[in-house]
């Protein structure tokens, strides 16, 4: 299995690491593992500003849209 090393960390990034790992019944190298597995799986800004683009191509052009803020008020005052 690769290894990955990380030097010149703030200890006060350690520390907190520590006390998250702790938190959650970890050691630090399990804590910092899990931390990495979830932002590997991430999408990229990338991915997501092409998703967006998919997203604004389904939208007819020249329709008006409604503001948001419109609608989340509306719906707050039912």
């Amino acid at each position: 299995m690769p290894t990955v090393t990380v030097r010149n960390l703030d200890e006060k990034i350690v520390k907190n690491l520590k006390k998250q790992a702790t938190a959650n019944n970890r050691s630090l190298e399990a804590e910092v593992r899990e931390i990495l597995r979830q932002a590997a799986g991430r999408p990229s800004q990338v991915e997501l500003l092409a998703l967006a683009d998919r997203i604004a191509a389904m939208t007819p052009k020249g329709v008006k849209q409604t503001d948001s803020a419109e609608l989340l008020r509306e719906d707050r005052d039912r």
